[in-house]
């Protein structure tokens, strides 16, 4: 069975940044593979596009630049936030504001979103909203585990609605569900989000 729209898919890879010896930035497993239910957008285009029509047991290595993956850095997402945004019951959260600190917070429409502290000042918070690998080119190379029909699982598991799609919700891999290995700050898991 090939991989195409609607298949269950299980894979293998590690992601270096540039080439193969770049920066080991992501490492997945055969312990804990990477599962998607292809074509549901929850992936980056590319990343799914370079995976059509293998099958289980193939290798694969191929790269994406930064615009195929998640773009240049924006400016614009680069952004001062007042200290004061980061009192809980009315007390500040030094530990939050530590340069480095990734820091979920909610935009204006509502949507969580997760941002790193790149400066602290006496009234603001300079907060970093790109995403980690953004202006990185990345390399990638795994293996197909499986690839089959999903069951109904599957389908409701990563449905557009679960948001959960291979277990990075929405922020990356963070709390590891994805079964990702992570050697380094950022996340990608491949993921579009």
């Amino acid at each position: 069975m090939f991989i195409s729209e609607g298949k269950m898919v299980s894979l293998t890879y590690r992601l270096n940044l540039k080439n193969t010896h770049g920066e080991l930035i992501e490492r997945v497993d055969k312990e804990k593979p990477l599962e998607f239910l292809y074509g549901t957008g929850y992936l980056l285009p590319r990343f799914e596009q370079y995976l059509s029509g293998l099958k289980m047991n193939d290798p694969f290595t191929f790269s994406l630049s930064a615009e195929e993956a998640y773009g240049s850095v924006r400016e614009e997402a680069i952004v001062e936030i007042p200290v004061g945004s980061f009192e809980v019951n009315g007390k500040l959260n030094e530990e939050m504001m530590q340069v480095g600190k990734k820091v979920p917070m909610i935009d204006q429409a509502g949507v969580r979103v997760t941002g790193t502290v790149i400066a602290v000042g006496e009234e603001y918070v300079t907060m970093d909203f790109n995403h980690p690998l953004a202006g990185r080119d990345l390399y990638f190379e795994g293996e197909i585990l499986e690839v089959r029909e999903p069951t109904e699982d599957d389908l409701e598991r990563f449905s557009p609605h679960s948001h959960d799609s291979c277990g990075c919700g929405s922020g990356g891999c963070e709390d590891d569900s994805c079964g990702c290995s992570t050697e380094a700050e950022g996340s990608s898991c491949g993921c579009g989000h």
